[in-house]
């Protein structure tokens, strides 16, 4: 009996471009008809952070689900949502220095430095940096798949950053922030046990542990 052939699932990466766009389309559409509030440049912060961290996390979930689940379509899409985290991280960044600061430089400076939650999020986004900058195939075949691997698992720690940044944000911690840590955390978690499961133990691996007392 001839095996069935999975779904190619060929709307996947062109469904989650469009969709990915959605959410910078309703923040533009929004500001054109004054509908973000009192402080549209405050409000339009807060929504491109929101949406950058939803992409991130739901970029580090794409291992943790085929981990759980065996689910490996996911892991197609890992790539777009991480840049689409980046994307909307650089418009947040952007719209803070142009918008918000008019980049005035002292002032940018002495908010990094003196302010926690921006110190904690500029730190985020400057690891998000190289992960975007070495997302293409070409940059695996140059860094090598190991150091390539080992440089993309700064995700998780862009991902803490990220939600430690929400949280000391809203100064009053709610529901929301609380969740999106607790998430990553639970990401982070699963994460570590699958590369500690993943390691082979010394008798796998042929070498044999030293007997007590013979050298």
């Amino acid at each position: 009996m001839a095996s069935r052939r999975r779904p190619q699932q060929t709307w996947l990466k062109p469904g989650v471009f469009l969709g990915a766009l959605v959410p910078l389309a309703a923040i533009l559409i929004r500001a054109q008809t004054g509908a973000l509030g009192a402080d549209p440049i405050a409000e339009a912060l807060n929504q491109l952070g929101l949406v950058a961290l939803i992409f991130l996390v739901a970029s580090l979930a794409c291992s943790p689900l085929k981990t759980v689940f065996g689910w490996t379509w996911p892991i197609r899409i890992r790539r777009e949502l991480g840049l689409f985290s980046f994307f909307y991280a650089l418009a947040h960044v952007s719209t803070y220095t142009g918008l918000d600061q008019s980049f005035d430089v002292r002032a940018i400076f002495a908010d990094v430095t003196e302010r926690k939650f921006i110190f904690v999020g500029f730190a985020a986004f400057v690891l998000l940096v190289p992960l975007a900058a070495t997302s293409t195939g070409a940059a695996v075949r140059r860094l090598g798949f190991v150091s390539w691997k080992r440089l993309h698992r700064l995700a998780y720690v862009a991902g803490v950053l990220v939600a430690i940044h929400f949280l000391l944000r809203v100064k009053i911690i709610t529901t929301e922030p609380l969740a999106y840590a607790v998430i990553v955390a639970g990401l982070l978690l699963v994460r570590l046990v699958a590369l500690k499961r993943s390691r082979p133990s010394p008798r796998a691996s042929g070498t044999r542990e030293p007997i007590p007392g013979k050298a």
